[in-house]
């Protein structure tokens, strides 16, 4: 594995009908927006996922917890976890979770002034969310 701060890391927004993908560099803090993944009541096609972790072989994978503002969990928080788990059974990499409020309306700002409500599309703000939800994280890890 390679050291901390040289990992790759691949960051998901999970949602029941839309998964959110970004892939990260810790060496520069910075994260590509992915294709989002089409899913059903939360379950996504497994072998797209597969794909996902043979292309960029992940260190780490990031899952975004959709907490209430409060801090307490929902019904969501529960989904996300069981997704993350999930991830962690079949690949065997290593996944965290973090704090995820408020990533959606950064990822539509951040969208907005790249390009306007053109710019606005679902599976974008997915994974522009999946890009903060790293860069979160990233700043918890070095912050």
């Amino acid at each position: 594995m390679p050291e901390l701060g040289s990992r790759t890391v691949l960051a998901f927004d999970f949602g029941t009908k839309s998964i959110g993908v970004a892939v990260g560099q810790e060496i520069t803090g910075t994260a590509s927006p992915l294709a989002a993944l089409k899913a059903r009541d939360g379950i996504p096609d497994w072998t797209v996922i597969e794909k996902l972790y043979e292309e960029w072989q992940p260190d780490v994978v990031v899952v975004g917890l959709p907490l209430n503002m409060d801090g307490t969990e929902q019904e969501m928080t529960q989904r996300a976890r069981k997704f993350a788990n999930r991830l962690h059974g079949r690949f065997r990499v290593a996944v965290e979770t973090c704090d995820e409020r408020l990533t959606t309306t950064d990822a539509k700002s951040m969208l907005f002034e790249l390009g306007g409500y053109k710019k606005l599309t679902k599976d974008k703000v997915d994974s522009v969310s999946a890009c903060v939800i790293f860069a979160s994280w990233s700043e918890s890890q070095y912050g």
